[in-house]
């Protein structure tokens, strides 16, 4: 018999979040965003429940191309474009829309062999300061690429280091609107955050990512409660054992949990190489048995503990979530100091997963 540790993706959640993701912005196309292997859900696995988008944005070529052979005919994205010139010749074959951020780029495209032009997106500097052209560099770059015979649509594309603020896209669409001046360009410029909070940044095609899987893009579950969002993720496991403290126990490595009376405790077949966040503290939030309760303890590889005092029915097999339905993914990343995001990328590969 294997672990009963188990991540359970509902599919119905996802199709459910992508319908909310449009609702919010009911005027533009969706991108969905599936990158880093749908966010750590695997994307062979989930992909059929979002077929009702417009299309597909993600990285690498190899989960295109996956795409492409799993029979998905829709556009699909690449995020950070093509990283060599001879990729082009991929991105020619599967039809896909290539992100452009550097000069080498343009002429890569300029000089590339194709058998029909690239519908492509002009990344522009924000002023996130990670990808893109500076504003005032925009139109020029703009019109080299329309004069290039390998290039079809043009959309202009950007994103935003702060939309989960009330005022956080204000300084980044002014620079926005500046590189767009006198161009009659669609636009692609909503993450997560500015679908659900900033209509005015909607426009032509919107790219939700966390949102579709359920978790807050601000890190805080409250901000989407009522929102129809649902997680698709919930990560649980069993109890496997059971100590029976007296004062002065201490519990994991390092001792860092001291039993202050008598207390009953659970081990979880669940541990940092499973991919729960290793320094999350004492009083995290776990599920046992249906009753909320505690991590206590330093996790471990493979295991880690919880306290069963709110819980004394609790034993060996007992059900745990560790995250998911009732224990919101946002809280436990609180805790340890991350983001849901990478909780959910982390996710290892030797943790079983079903759909349902």
């Amino acid at each position: 018999m294997s672990r009963p540790v188990l991540a359970t993706l509902d599919l119905s959640a996802l199709r459910q979040n992508l319908l909310t993701a449009r609702r919010a912005a009911p005027d533009a196309r969706v991108w969905s965003v599936v990158k880093a292997n749908a966010y750590g859900h695997g994307l062979d696995r989930i992909w059929s429940a979002l077929a009702g988008t417009d299309g597909f944005a993600l990285l690498n070529l190899e989960e295109a191309i996956l795409l492409r052979e799993r029979g998905w005919k829709g556009p699909i994205l690449m995020l950070e474009g093509f990283f060599h010139a001879d990729e082009l010749e991929l991105f020619d074959k599967y039809r896909l829309t290539t992100s452009v951020h550097s000069n080498w780029q343009v002429k890569a495209i300029q000089n590339a062999r194709l058998h029909a032009p690239l519908d492509i997106y002009l990344k522009v500097n924000s002023g996130m300061n990670r990808l893109g052209f500076m504003p005032d560099r925009v139109h020029t770059v703009w019109q080299q690429l329309r004069r290039l015979h390998n290039v079809s649509g043009m959309t202009l594309m950007a994103h935003f280091a702060d939309a989960e603020k009330p005022d956080g896209i204000t300084h980044a669409m002014q620079r926005i609107e500046q590189a767009a001046e006198g161009l009659d360009a669609p636009r692609s410029l909503a993450n997560s955050a500015a679908t659900l909070w900033h209509p005015q940044a909607h426009f032509d095609w919107v790219r939700p990512g966390i949102v579709l899987y359920g978790a807050s893009p601000s890190g805080r579950w409250q901000d989407i409660a009522d929102s129809g969002l649902k997680p698709v993720m919930t990560l649980s496991s069993e109890i496997i054992g059971v100590q029976n403290l007296k004062a002065g126990d201490t519990v994991g490595y390092g001792s860092r949990y001291r039993a202050g009376g008598e207390q009953r405790i659970g081990i979880v077949a669940c541990g940092y190489a499973d991919g729960y966040p290793r320094h999350a503290p004492d009083g995290t939030p776990v599920l046992v048995d249906g009753v909320r309760t505690r991590l206590i303890g330093t996790v471990s590889m493979d295991m880690l503990t919880v306290d069963l005092t709110p819980c004394p029915q609790a034993g060996i097999g007992t059900s745990v979530e560790l995250w998911g339905q009732e224990i919101k993914i946002d809280d436990v990343a609180h805790a340890a100091g991350t983001v849901g995001y990478e909780l959910m990328c982390a996710l290892a590969a030797r943790v079983p997963v079903v759909t349902v």
